[in-house]
């Protein structure tokens, strides 16, 4: 069990995403300085209710520890920073401190372990390759690799534009596997993929 300073957001991290942010709320620019200082992370969570600024919003159980990789300080009260997303992790209990900054008390959750890809992801694998050519490769973690089971569901969960508590959802699968059967469906469904491969199918 550790204590993290939890940052919610109308958005998702999966570990090993990149997560841009802009703080210029006092609370987050004295978090970030402290990240610095201790070299640490800080919690990143959906948020189930209230909003990103002014009071502090209610988080989902679920999170993603979030490393600083990268700052600039454009003007004066404005830091833009880039965080990496490290292991998952559940809230065990949450309090306010007196900025309005949330604390949490978190136990960490084991990230999967890498996997080659099933033949029935490659189309999975396919729509992600198409996504990372039309927004640009720096926006994306690397190296890319789109022959892991658990890099390409973490992606596709990431930036389609899912709902929030659909991403959450995908957040909170153990299973990089389990993972990418929801996302499968769901590029079936948007017409994203349009073949079915079957589990037994060989190469």
């Amino acid at each position: 069990m550790q204590t993290i300073p939890l940052f919610p957001l109308g958005t998702i991290l999966f570990p090993g995403g990149l997560l841009p942010l802009k703080l210029f709320e006092q609370r987050y620019l004295e978090m970030a300085k402290a990240c610095f200082r201790d070299e640490s992370s800080f919690g990143v969570c959906g948020i189930k209710q209230g909003s990103e600024v002014g009071a502090p919003a209610t988080p989902f159980d679920v999170g993603c520890l979030a490393k600083i990789i990268h700052w600039d300080m454009p003007q004066l009260g404005i830091l833009q920073i880039v965080a990496q997303g490290g292991e998952r992790f559940r809230v065990l209990s949450h309090r306010t401190q007196a900025d309005g900054l949330l604390i949490g008390e978190v136990e960490n959750i084991a990230n999967e372990e890498s996997r080659p890809i099933d033949l029935e992801f490659a189309p999975c694998a396919d729509v992600l390759k198409q996504i990372v050519a039309g927004i640009g490769e720096q926006h994306f973690p690397t190296p890319t690799r789109f022959d892991d089971e658990t890099w390409v569901g973490n992606r596709l969960a990431e930036i389609l534009p899912l709902p929030l508590p659909t991403k959450q959802r995908l957040l909170e699968i153990g299973d990089a596997t389990e993972r990418l059967v929801e996302l499968s469906k769901m590029l079936r469904e948007q017409g994203l993929i349009t073949n079915e491969i079957s589990r037994d199918a060989k190469p």
